[in-house]
């Protein structure tokens, strides 16, 4: 039996805000968990909830949830040796080109400019930079991705300062930067990430700029790269509350067929932002 009405503000009314969008040409009801802090946890078709309605009545909308992925669920529980698993293949995963986003908005960063690249893989990215005439560091917790970065430079003739560490480990220097590149590091939860954001904004000098770039969840009726786990994925309002020391010069949500390798392939739901720290300096 559909639900009616009454089940909708009732579901609403407990915690969960009952929306559609767009699918094609059908209308597609989802709805969406808030936590006390107003973040959102959960997206999950209303059709999927009330199915399992249908052969189970009783079963609760709390032990329904609780059945799905949380927001507490790691993608993976060893990252360093996740990622070096996944980076042991000859060819780069992500590619060996710089991501699209960070490629046309690079130009806020003036030649020569101090740069860091967060969680940066295989180096696609910060060499680019590189060839660009930046200095620029980075580090990534996979020691067999620093590896190959550090072949792609070489490769390409330009220097960059890679480190394996994670980013709490990272060596976080103070109004050191006059950029930051964080490209698609939606491995961080919550708790993480809130972590590396604030170090990412302190590394930052007046007046240098960040630039980013990650999936929202719309990704996961995608899944054509990126995290399974919603928490770790953006939404503008995530953003801006996140930065709240930067001038956001751009934050635009759209979509696009990416093709960085075979780990970003397909048409993908992202977002992307441009913000700089209040000060001179560039």
């Amino acid at each position: 039996m559909a639900p009616s009405t009454v089940d909708l503000l009732a579901i609403s009314h407990c915690g969960y805000a009952v929306d559609g969008v767009a699918c094609g040409t059908n209308r597609v009801k989802r709805f969406f968990h808030m936590d006390s802090g107003n973040n959102l946890q959960y997206i999950i078709p209303l059709g999927v909830y009330f199915n399992v309605l249908h052969m189970a009545p009783a079963l609760p909308i709390s032990r329904f949830i609780s059945s799905m992925t949380t927001a507490s669920t790691p993608p993976f529980p060893q990252p360093a040796q996740t990622w070096d698993n996944r980076f042991s293949k000859d060819e780069y995963v992500f590619g060996t080109e710089p991501n699209e986003w960070m490629h046309r908005h690079a130009s806020i960063w003036k030649a020569g400019s101090r740069i860091l690249c967060v969680a940066d893989g295989e180096g696609r990215n910060s060499v680019w930079l590189a060839q660009k005439g930046h200095q620029v560091e980075a580090f990534d917790i996979s020691e067999v991705g620093v590896g190959k970065a550090r072949r792609l430079s070489q490769a390409n003739n330009v220097e960059v300062d890679f480190t394996v560490a994670e980013c709490d480990d990272f060596a976080w220097k103070q109004n050191e930067y006059d950029g930051v590149a964080a490209i698609f590091v939606q491995f961080a939860d919550p708790a993480l990430r809130a972590r590396l954001f604030e170090n990412v904004v302190n590394s930052l000098k007046p007046g240098g700029s960040l630039i980013l770039i990650g999936y929202t969840p719309k990704q996961l009726e995608y899944g054509t790269g990126g995290p399974s786990v919603l928490s770790h994925l953006y939404t503008p309002e995530l953003l801006r509350e996140s930065f709240p020391s930067l001038n956001i010069e751009v934050l635009e949500e759209y979509e696009a067929e990416l093709l960085e390798g075979e780990g970003h392939k397909g048409r993908s739901a992202l977002i992307g932002m441009v913000a700089t720290r209040v000060g001179t300096g560039r």
